[in-house]
C-alpha cells in the first residue's frame, strides 16, 4: 500500500505564529515550516512513495515527507532515533515542522524511522533530499549570497559489522565458504565440513570447539596452527571441486581468509607461524564489511568503522556537504568529495573553519584568494627562550629579523642560521640560545600561511567548529 500525499497547512496558525516568534536561534525549524509544502511538492512526494511496495492489505504507511523532515532535523540537532521520537512529543519546534502540535504520541515509531532512513539511502534519495533543501534555501534567499561561511569537521561513525580477533576472522571466513558450498550442493554444513576435515569451523563457536587455555601463549599458537591447517585443508579439497571453487562467494571468502592470514600472521625467528606483533597497516577487522577499520578519536579512545565528515553552514546551520571515509585514513582525503558537492550546488566558500587535520587537503592547497581559512595554529614555544614568533618575517623583502635587530635572508622550506660570532656577542643571548653555532630558525614551506592562521587566531579567538 502506497502512502497518501501529505498536505499540511501552508499558512501559519495563530498558535504556530506564536511559536515562530519564540524561536530566536534555531532558525532551521522556522525555515522548514515555511517551505515544507515546496520541498515536498507533488513530484517529490511521488518519488518518495516509489520506495513502498504495492500491497492490498496493511495499515497505510506514514507519509514519507514527515519522516524525511525528521531525518533533516536529526542531522541538524544531532539527535538519535530515540531522541527524535522523544522530541516529537516534548519539543514544540519539532511539532511545528511536522504538523503535530500538542501531540501526546509521536506520529510514528522509532522502528518506522529507522526503516525509512534505510530505504531513503538504498534508493539514493537522501542526496535528493539535501539538494532540494539547499536549492530552496537559495531560492528563498535564506543563504543570502553564494558566499558560504562553513565549518568542516569529522566524527566517528561506528560500523554495524562484528569486529573479531584473528582466530574468529579466519574461522568466520572459512565457515562462510563452506556454507555456500553446502547450499550449492543441497547438503548439511556439518557434512561438508567433515568431508573437508574442517569440523573445527562448522560449529557455533570456534573457540569453544578448540577448548584451549587462551591465557597460555603456547596454546594460542597451537590454536593458530590448527585454524591455518583448516584453511589449507579446505583449499586442497576445493582443488578437486570445479563448481565449488569457482563460485564467487566461495572465492571471495577464501580470499578474505588469505588476507587475514597475510595481515595478522608472520614467521618468528625460528620459522614458526605466530600472530604479528602490533597492528598491520590497513588491517581488516571484520568479515561482513571489508571497509571497516580501526580509528582513533584520540590517543586513548579507539572506534571501529568509518569517519563522517560534515560541512555545515555557519550562518544557517544547514549541512551543505557530507563525506564518508574509512576510519584509518587522513581527514584530508575526503575534501575532493566535499568540493564536488559544493560545485554541484554552485556554492562558493568565503570562509572555511577547520582543524589541522584538513590543512593538507585540496580545499586548502588549491584555494583561491577569496577563501579565508580559520584553523588553530601550532603552538610556538621554545621553553624560556625566544619563540619563533619573536622573529619578524618580512615577506616582501624576504628577510628575517631577530629580537636584537639582526637581519638575514630566508626562503620558505629552508633554514636560517644566525652567525655564531653574532650570537656569541648578542646581549640577548641568554634569552635566545645556548648553542655554540648560534640560533637557527626553520622556515616551513607554508610559513606564510601558518603566520596568517596564527594572526587570525589572535584576532578572532578560537576557530569555530561544528562542535561549538
Amino acid at each position: 500500500m502506497r502512502p497518501e500525499p501529505w498536505n499540511p497547512p501552508i499558512e501559519l496558525s495563530k498558535k504556530e505564529a506564536k511559536i515562530v516568534k519564540l524561536i530566536k536561534r534555531a532558525k532551521l525549524f522556522v525555515f522548514l515550516r515555511e517551505i515544507r509544502h515546496l520541498l515536498f511538492d507533488e513530484g517529490f512526494q511521488e518519488e518518495l512513495s516509489q520506495m513502498y511496495a504495492e500491497a492490498e492489505k496493511g495499515h497505510p504507511p506514514v507519509p514519507p515527507a514527515q519522516l524525511a523532515l525528521t531525518v533533516i532535523l536529526q542531522a541538524y540537532t544531532k539527535a538519535s532515533d530515540a531522541e527524535a521520537i522523544e522530541a516529537l512529543t516534548m519539543d514544540r519546534r519539532w511539532q511545528l515542522v511536522l504538523n503535530c502540535l500538542d501531540c501526546e504520541q509521536a506520529p510514528f515509531s522509532q522502528a518506522t524511522l529507522v526503516r525509512f532512513r534505510q530505504a531513503l539511502i538504498i534508493h539514493q534519495l537522501d542526496r535528493r533530499l539535501i539538494e532540494r533543501t539547499v536549492e530552496l534555501a537559495q531560492k528563498t534567499k535564506k543563504f543570502g549570497s553564494r558566499q558560504l561561511r562553513a565549518a568542516l569537521d569529522s566524527s566517528p561513525l561506528w560500523g554495524a559489522a562484528k569486529v573479531e580477533d584473528t582466530y574468529n576472522l579466519l574461522g568466520h571466513a572459512l565457515k562462510k565458504a563452506l556454507s555456500v558450498i553446502a547450499r550449492q550442493q543441497g547438503r548439511e554444513l556439518t557434512a561438508i565440513a567433515c568431508e573437508m576435515e574442517a569440523d573445527l569451523v562448522a560449529g557455533p563457536s570456534l573457540k569453544a570447539a578448540l577448548d584451549l587455555n587462551w591465557e597460555n601463549p603456547d596454546e594460542r599458537n597451537l590454536a593458530l596452527g590448527m585454524v591455518l591447517g583448516v584453511l589449507s585443508q579446505v583449499e586442497t579439497h576445493l582443488e578437486q571441486q570445479e563448481d565449488a571453487k569457482s563460485h564467487p562467494l566461495v572465492l571471495s571468502s577464501l580470499e578474505t581468509a588469505r588476507q587475514i592470514k597475510a595481515q595478522d600472521v608472520e614467521l618468528d625467528e625460528l620459522g614458526e607461524l605466530k600472530l604479528r606483533k602490533g597492528v598491520a597497516k590497513n588491517r581488516r577487522i571484520t568479515i561482513e564489511d571489508e571497509e571497516m577499520r580501526h580509528g582513533r578519536k584520540n590517543r586513548s579512545k579507539r572506534f571501529d568503522g568509518y569517519k563522517r565528515h560534515i560541512l555545515k553552514d555557519l550562518d544557517t546551520g544547514l549541512v551543505r556537504a557530507v563525506g564518508i571515509t574509512m576510519a584509518n585514513v587522513a581527514e584530508a582525503s575526503v575534501t575532493e568529495a566535499i568540493a564536488n558537492d559544493l560545485e554541484h550546488q554552485k556554492a562558493q566558500l568565503s570562509e572555511l573553519h577547520i582543524d589541522r587535520a584538513y590543512l593538507s587537503s585540496s580545499l586548502v592547497k588549491n584555494r583561491d584568494s577569496q577563501l579565508t581559512i580559520y584553523c588553530k595554529a601550532w603552538r610556538v614555544s621554545n621553553g624560556q627562550k625566544f619563540a619563533k614568533s619573536a622573529f619578524v618575517l618580512d615577506w616582501e623583502s624576504g628577510r628575517i629579523t631577530c629580537p636584537n635587530q639582526v637581519s638575514l635572508p630566508f626562503r620558505e622550506g629552508g633554514k636560517v642560521q644566525f652567525p655564531a660570532v653574532t650570537c656569541a656577542n648578542c646581549p640577548l643571548r641568554q634569552k635566545c640560545t645556548t648553542s655554540k653555532k648560534g640560533r637557527s630558525i626553520s622556515i616551513h614551506r607554508d610559513e606564510k600561511f601558518i603566520a596568517e592562521l596564527r594572526s587570525r587566531q589572535l584576532t578572532h579567538g578560537v576557530t569555530m567548529s561544528l562542535k561549538g
